[in-house]
């Protein structure tokens, strides 16, 4: 069964009110009833009217205060209002119109006109609610897509920077005891990204594509890589070639991630004095992720057992970057690891090698 078209009939005079509910009752709709603006404004919320009969002359609020009011509320504009006035009253019908008022009658309106006018703006009213449950439905299912994109793009990401991980892994797999080295240092370096003012995507960024920073160590002899002892000068010069390796291990992506990981495996070796390689960059000629990445690297290595050295202490460890303040490293990012030691220290202890195969929570990773 049809629902009934809600009238509010509108107007200071009681007989006028009567006269018009019983005309409207008569064709079947549902009558309301207020004898002011204010009491009006309260019944439009309160009942939510399909057409409103409105009297312009009236006490505390007037039919074109009420009009003006309604007409700016979004949620209530699309209301019909049919102005009800005297026949020589023009200058109040143009005013109305002007606020926004849909249409007029003149006291007493003729049965037939005002049932036709009445009858008319129902079914505006009722196209607009249509239109506007249409408008609210979409909307609704835009969301509901967007969340479910969101989440497909969250889950393939996540899927996709695991990987990394895991590939990243296989360059130091053969180092038992850095089976958490990946995750410690890249989350240092996402901590001192944050600190020094990097927004939340390219701190992530950084956390995801650091791993990458040793990928080229794949193309080193195992008699070299794992060797206990130091290091002849010819040795030496293969080993630095893994920062090339995994340059080329890296390039030519259209992944940002991996982009950026060409970008660090290439440069985190350089140094803030020059005496770095591959290319022996100086200062901020070496990309700010890589220096940060070189940063995060030699503490955790640091503090790290390594195939031909012990780990240091914390205390020693933080020694010698401050030692490397200006030599090694950049001096303003040294100042930056500094003031976020407390961070640091929880990741190391969060992150602790246990000699087992470790897997990446992506989802707990980041800062």
């Amino acid at each position: 069964m049809q629902e009934q078209a809600k009238i509010l009939v509108v107007d200071d005079e009681q007989r006028n009110r009567t006269a018009l509910e019983d005309i409207l009752i008569s064709q079947g709709y549902k009558v309301f009833q207020a004898c002011d603006g204010i009491e009006a404004l309260e019944k439009v919320k309160k009942i939510s009217p399909d057409v409103i009969l409105l009297d312009i002359q009236m006490p505390k609020m007037d039919g074109l205060e009420v009009t003006k009011r309604m007409k700016a509320d979004e949620t209530l504009k699309l209301i019909p209002i049919v102005i009800v006035t005297g026949l020589d009253d023009m200058q109040s019908r143009v005013e109305a119109l002007k606020l926004g008022a849909d249409d007029f009658l003149t006291k007493p309106p003729h049965v037939a006109e005002l049932t036709a006018r009445i009858r008319s703006l129902v079914k505006v009213k009722a196209y607009n609610d249509h239109m506007i449950e249409d408008k609210h439905r979409l909307e609704e299912e835009v969301a509901k897509r967007t969340r479910q994109l969101k989440e497909a793009h969250e889950k393939l990401k996540h899927a996709s920077l695991e990987t990394i991980y895991r590939l990243s892994r296989a360059a130091e797999y053969k180092d038992e005891d850095t089976s958490a080295h990946l995750q410690r240092m890249s989350n240092y370096a996402a901590a001192i990204a944050h600190k020094t003012g990097l927004d939340n995507g390219k701190a992530e960024a950084l956390l995801y594509a650091s791993p990458m920073h040793d990928i080229g160590k794949i193309g080193i002899p195992d008699k070299i890589l794992l060797k206990p002892g130091k290091l002849t000068s010819d040795e030496w010069k293969i080993m630095k070639q893994h920062a090339v390796f995994g340059g080329q291990i890296l390039e030519d992506s259209d992944s940002d991630f991996i982009s950026l990981g060409k970008t660090i495996a290439l440069t985190h070796h350089e140094k803030w004095d020059g005496s770095g390689y591959p290319k022996g960059l100086t200062g901020k000629e070496i990309p700010l992720e890589g220096r940060i990445t070189a940063l995060a690297d030699v503490f955790d290595a640091l503090t790290s057992k390594r195939p031909y050295k012990k780990a240091f202490s914390e205390d020693k460890a933080f020694q010698i970057i401050e030692e490397g303040r200006g030599t090694h490293f950049d001096p303003e990012l040294v100042d930056t690891f500094f003031q976020i030691k407390d961070q640091v220290l929880h990741i190391k202890q969060q992150y602790k090698d246990n000699g087992k195969s470790i897997l990446f929570n992506l989802a707990s990773d980041s800062p």
